[in-house]
């Protein structure tokens, strides 16, 4: 009987030792190259002063989902949703990135061809780090677009010392219609002329151009030309972007009316961050100096931010401000700038 014992209790022990053997020799597995994640961006907004009788409301205003992968041969894919909020109050969904990368030998040059970035508003949100309270001066008065249909190189050298983004476009940005055949080329360049203790491709002293040339759809003329100059440090970010502009429409599709000579629009937008020394607390500020039209008297835009961040987790930013925008000569038209003062409590959350 107490043989019999041993002799099970041995085969056991040789069945156990086997399993763990086999289970040591398979492969672990492979991570996968596919990753996903993104951004939320929720508010609470107050009328300070305005025509709309202190409107309030909740609301979340943009919602991002990423499909990232990285694979084999030096290739890299990227689709990313946009979920919005429409003029008439209902939520839309629309993509906003989709494209492949291909980076040759892993070099400093990477190819990208679909519906890509374009080359300024997502490297000067980068710099202004609050997209979550708006996008930038040119892209918030419909200059310029984060994404659009096209072919275009990304570049970087001597740890992002000098980048770069070049590309054509249709130039219609992702929220139309591709358009006709006509494209616009955009390039940027971007040159640190002096360290700090943050490396990244916005970080130090650093002069940046960007110009874009064009024609929309219909004919006509699209011209941008950017100069920036910024400082970046862990502690502090401070920025002065000056910009010219040049739009004229020769036949464009309904309802838009051709225009009757060339408009002529200058853009300033001067900016700041500060991280409050060991916590977790920044304040921000933000002016943006807008005229669409420098032939024109009395239609310069100007618009004050400033607030106060916390980053309560590594996922979750939280943000009270005030955005003031006042008129010259004290007009408030179109209808788009009929808010003067906001008060907002913004938050933003990535996964």
């Amino acid at each position: 009987m107490h043989t019999v014992a041993r002799r099970t209790s041995l085969l056991v022990a040789l069945a156990l030792t086997g399993a763990g053997t086999l289970a040591a020799q398979q492969p672990a597995k492979a991570a996968s190259p596919v990753s996903i994640g993104g951004v939320v961006y929720a508010q609470y907004l107050y009328q300070v002063h305005d025509t709309a009788a202190h409107g309030n409301n909740f609301d979340v205003t943009r919602a991002y989902v990423n499909v990232a992968a990285k694979l084999a041969g030096n290739l890299a894919t990227r689709v990313t949703s946009d979920i919005y909020r429409n003029a008439d109050g209902s939520l839309g969904f629309r993509l906003k990135y989709a494209y492949f990368g291909y980076t040759p030998n892993a070099g400093p040059l990477t190819f990208k061809l679909g519906q890509i970035h374009t080359p300024l508003v997502d490297w000067e949100e980068s710099l202004w780090e609050y997209r979550m309270q708006g996008t930038i001066a040119l892209d918030r008065n419909g200059y310029l677009t984060s994404s659009d249909f096209g072919a275009g190189v990304d570049g970087s050298w001597k740890k992002d010392a000098v980048n770069m983004q070049v590309g054509i476009y249709d130039g219609e940005g992702y929220n139309h219609p591709p358009g006709d055949k006509r494209k616009d080329a955009e390039g940027r360049v971007s040159v640190r002329v002096l360290e700090t203790d943050d490396m990244s491709k916005v970080g130090g002293l650093r002069v940046t151009g960007y110009a874009q040339t064009g024609k929309p759809t219909g004919g006509g003329i699209r011209d941008r030309f950017v100069g920036l100059l910024s400082y970046r440090s862990k502690l502090v970010t401070l920025a002065g972007e000056f910009a010219r502009t040049r739009d004229r429409l020769d036949n464009p599709p309904a309802p838009a009316a051709p225009s009757a000579s060339t408009i002529k629009g200058q853009v300033i937008s001067l900016f700041g961050v500060v991280h409050v020394p060991n916590s977790r607390a920044s304040i921000i500020g933000r002016v943006d100096i807008v005229d669409p039209n420098t032939d024109v008297a009395n239609n310069r835009l100007t618009r004050f931010i400033a607030g106060a961040s916390y980053q309560l987790t590594p996922n979750l930013r939280l943000l009270a401000d005030l955005d003031n925008l006042s008129y010259e000569g004290g007009v408030t038209t179109p209808a788009q700038y009929a808010t003067k003062t906001q008060a907002l409590f913004q938050t933003q959350f990535t996964f």
